[in-house]
């Protein structure tokens, strides 16, 4: 067994796992009908998840879309199942040395507008994707590096050649933000429009929203999987506040949310509601980090960033801060426990890893001092969002405040966090995260690389070393040598250019109404949420 198939056996057996009065799931037949409510922590700053990050896009927009390919929904924990979605039968395998992938169109598949999907539209989307015109985002066009071509030699085909052979490529291709949009739509409507307008090919279609309150989906009855969906319909209702949304399961308002819990509100609403309620948990590809913006003065010098991440405490907040927020596992800049990611002893060589409290801070006050920066005043543009945004922002500035900076927060809604993030560039350092889908570390780690397009650090040409190392990664094919140099790129990222500060790993925590059937939790909030195979037992 390889190292990878351990680590699949592992993740299946360790998490994704259910608790709950009914004992261990079997089989039962979906039922037809109903709508699903669920709730959302926060609003969407767009439609288009080409330019997304965020789980308040995913949710309410993915079951609007349909993918090329898809991770199996069934089989959610796995890293390497995957499905075709708009594909004909299994997912190819490449031919040409590694270096090309044909996949075959499904026939007949509509648009939610009566428009025919065919080969265009799936090209047109991964061109969108992977090289967009100048000054249209593209978030994750760096995990496609590897790509040289992507065309449509009919209809009914579509061939990507690669520039080289990798095993990043397939998981790349299964991210469910890529979302096939009409080619038609495209050309007719241009690049922006997606961004408040929407037509897929998904199990369900758009039937209207209400800005901050909530969004609409109804079955399409021309969807391209018989018998499918099984639910008439869902809403997606949008609320800031973890409070209410607790209150909205207790009360059957709603019957889940997608993102997760904190474990106290786990454990009550187990307490109040019994057999109905279930829960799902597991780890959590996703990670959050501090990002110093490189463009102001104040963090251009690397001492000033390294001593913000020699104050962090990791090892005591995985402690304290599990057990009020959905955070937990300390581990650099690949997802904990896969056997590409760093041990603790590799770990703890890190600036900011080390577990002599004391002696870290000792460093980074003589950093600061060094770098005339001692008592340093800056901002910390934090999302508001309660979990873990507000709770780890809080910790953070008082981790700083142990070396004598001062720091005050500044918490804005999640549109013009975004925009904060993306346009104005106005902050010091910023809350931030990297939320990843299918676990794919080589195209994970990107983030981390000033070019990449969710990179907010303002290092992009600042760094080409960096840049060098990740170029050698996605080329190297070899896993022993793939290790060695995720290794040199986390060293030369958090600790020697401390370009990014990770916090701590998240945990998966879904607590809901047990009339829910059919949808498996997934280690990211981003895989699964199509919601074709979910179905209620009411």
């Amino acid at each position: 067994m390889s190292k990878y198939a351990r680590f699949a056996f592992a993740l299946a057996v360790g998490t994704g796992l259910a608790m709950g009065a009914g004992g261990p799931a079997k089989a039962e037949t979906p039922k037809k009908g109903g709508t699903l409510n669920f709730i959302v922590a926060a609003e969407a700053p767009s439609y288009d998840l080409h330019k997304e990050s965020t789980f308040a896009a995913v949710h309410p927009i993915r079951p609007f879309y349909s993918l090329l390919i898809r991770v199996n929904p069934d089989n959610p924990q796995s890293p390497t199942d995957f499905q075709c979605d708009l594909c004909v039968g299994s997912v190819p395998k490449p031919t040409d040395g590694g270096k090309t992938y044909t996949f075959k169109i499904k026939k007949g598949v509509k648009f939610h507008d009566g428009q025919t999907l065919t080969a265009a539209d799936v090209v047109a989307t991964f061109n969108k994707i992977i090289s967009p015109p100048e000054g249209v985002v593209s978030v994750r066009k760096a995990f496609y590096k590897m790509v040289d071509s992507v065309t449509a030699p009919d209809d009914e085909t579509v061939v990507f050649k690669l520039k080289f052979p990798t095993g990043a490529f397939i998981p790349a291709l299964a991210t469910p933000m890529n979302h096939v949009y009409s080619a038609k739509d495209l050309k007719e409507h241009g690049y922006s429009w997606h961004e408040k307008n929407v037509n897929g090919t998904g199990a369900f279609k758009f039937a209207g929203a209400v800005a901050g309150s909530h969004v609409d989906g109804v079955r399409f009855e021309n969807f391209h999987v018989k018998g499918k969906p099984y639910l008439d319909g869902y809403r997606a209702l949008i609320s800031r506040k973890l409070a209410i949304r607790v209150q909205a399961i207790r009360g059957d308002r709603a019957a889940i949310e997608f993102r997760g819990f904190p474990p106290k509100q786990r454990d009550d609403l187990v307490a109040a509601l019994g057999k109905d309620i279930t829960v799902q948990e597991s780890d959590w590809n996703c990670v959050l980090l501090f990002t110093p913006n490189q463009g102001r003065p104040i963090m251009q010098d690397p001492r000033v960033r390294q001593a913000l991440t020699l104050a962090v405490d990791r090892w005591g907040g995985s402690q304290h801060l599990s057990r009020i927020a959905i955070v937990k596992t300390v581990g650099g800049i690949g997802f904990p426990g896969h056997p590409l990611s760093a041990t603790k002893a590799e770990l703890v060589r890190l600036n900011g890893y080390g577990t002599d409290l004391k002696a870290s801070r000792e460093k980074a006050k003589k950093l600061l001092a060094e770098a005339g920066k001692a008592g340093l005043k800056f901002e910390l543009l934090n999302r508001g969002t309660d979990q873990p945004y507000k709770i780890v922002g809080t910790w953070l500035i008082g981790q700083w405040r142990q070396i004598g900076l001062e720091v005050t927060q500044k918490v804005e809604p999640t549109k013009s966090f975004y925009n904060s993030l993306r346009k104005t560039k106005e902050f010091d350092v910023s809350l931030d995260f990297n939320c990843q889908s299918v676990i794919n570390p080589i195209v994970d780690v990107s983030k981390f690389v000033g070019s990449a397009g969710n990179n907010y650090g303002n290092y992009k040409g600042k760094d080409q070393e960096l840049e060098d190392i990740y170029n050698q990664l996605i080329k190297e094919g070899d896993e022993k040598k793939q290790r060695e140099i995720m290794r040199v790129m986390e060293k030369r990222a958090l600790s020697d250019m401390a370009h990014e500060g990770v916090t701590l790993w998240w945990y998966k925590i879904n607590p809901h109404r047990s009339y829910v059937k059919g949808w498996k939790i997934a280690p990211s909030h981003y895989l699964n949420q199509s919601l074709d195979q979910v179905w209620l037992d009411k």
